[in-house]
């Protein structure tokens, strides 16, 4: 007997692997293909001589903790002590997953904000808790007074994804002093906040829930080096939250992965003497601009983006599909892979929107967009 009996396979499988079988264009997956920085694959290729093969303690190789304390000071103004309030991660997923089954217990409730990332919801499950899915405005902010009346008693958990995956939407600070409220009334909630694509904002800054004293202690924040440094194959990231949270977390980390690859927790401590990350918001605003550009003859309708690397775009010109159909037509009969929006909520709602990666080099911006103007 299944015990996750209705999750299928990601939107994302399915879309790549449509990709692959038509040869189209794949800009569903959100992954970069331009080259890895020199200087991290030099760093890599000189550890991979090196005595560098052997498990990391547990939480993570020393330097390297180190050095996230130090950037999380730099980028934050936050001090964190490495040894009893940060974790390595295989992956931010991995970090998620850890979080909630450590955090949440059967019959808790989580409460997710649609449209949401597909790897939120199965954690809880296995936990035998209860998703209680809270739709965010159809402009993508939350709407405070809704996800209020969803909080209950049995509340444990608000997760929240801030810059926004699948949206690129970022919270503001009135975002905040509405979460303050709700904490406020609901002292028991912990909030998981999942900050992967925090260096890729654009006009406006990433507010970090690193910067609000409220959250300090109530709060487990959620990294990744695979989205920040173009190497999501890596599957690296990190969690930070405080001592007595996790303390549990590792409980369970130890026994799902003990410690996380050796050489690339190495390679990104070097790696981070010599990489600025403040440098990431204009390369991928670059990337934006330059997507939007190319689009902008289209019969598509490109939605704000504030942050990541994604691009929401309206197809209601061109056709009345549902949005599913719509991308597996997209692949079959123009060659460009995208994601339906409707995927990332729990009632399937087709508001006719697909999602665009635009962490691609110039050469498949172009080529993607010149088959999306011709629809």
């Amino acid at each position: 007997m299944s015990k996750l009996p209705n999750i299928t396979t990601s939107i994302f499988t399915v879309m790549s692997k449509m990709a692959t079988e038509y040869n189209a264009i794949n800009l569903s997956q959100g992954f970069p293909n331009f080259p890895v920085d020199e200087r991290l694959t030099d760093i890599v290729t000189r550890l991979s001589k090196e005595n560098v093969h052997q498990y990391t303690p547990m939480a993570g190789y020393p330097p390297l903790m180190n050095k996230i304390a130090k950037l999380t000071k730099d980028s934050y103004n936050r001090i964190i002590n490495p040894e009893t309030e940060l974790l390595v991660t295989a992956g931010a997923t991995q970090g998620i997953f850890t979080t909630i089954l450590a955090l949440v217990k059967e019959n808790d409730e989580v409460i997710i904000l649609d449209p949401s990332y597909d790897s939120y919801e199965s954690p809880v499950l296995l936990c035998k808790a209860k998703p209680v899915r809270v739709a965010l405005n159809d402009d993508y902010t939350p709407n405070w007074e809704t996800i209020e009346k969803a909080c209950s008693s049995k509340s444990r958990m608000i997760i929240i994804n801030n810059p926004h995956n699948p949206t690129g939407k970022i919270l503001t600070e009135n975002d905040f002093i509405q979460l303050k409220n709700l904490l406020e009334k609901y002292p028991d909630i912990i909030v998981l906040s999942d900050e992967v694509y925090e260096y890729i904002t654009f006009e406006e800054k990433h507010i970090s829930a690193h910067t609000k004293s409220f959250l300090i202690d109530r709060c487990v924040m959620v990294s990744s080096f695979g989205k920040s440094f173009h190497i999501t194959g890596w599957k690296i990231g990190y969690t930070i939250a405080p001592e007595y949270l996790m303390k549990e977390i590792k409980k369970v980390h130890q026994f799902l992965v003990f410690s996380v690859n050796s050489i690339s927790q190495f390679a990104i401590s070097e790696y981070l003497d010599v990489v600025d990350v403040n440098l990431l918001g204009k390369f991928y605003q670059e990337k934006r601009d330059y997507f939007q550009k190319l689009l902008q003859n289209s019969r598509f309708e490109l939605k704000p983006c504030e942050g990541t690397y994604f691009q929401v775009a309206s197809y209601a010109n061109i056709s009345d599909e549902d949005d599913v159909t719509f991308c597996k037509n997209l692949i079959i009969n123009h060659g460009v892979a995208a994601i339906p929006i409707s995927t990332f909520y729990s009632d399937h709602k087709d508001q006719k929107l697909i999602r665009f990666c635009f962490a691609k080099d110039n050469f498949t911006l172009e080529s993607a967009a010149k088959k999306l103007c011709q629809i």
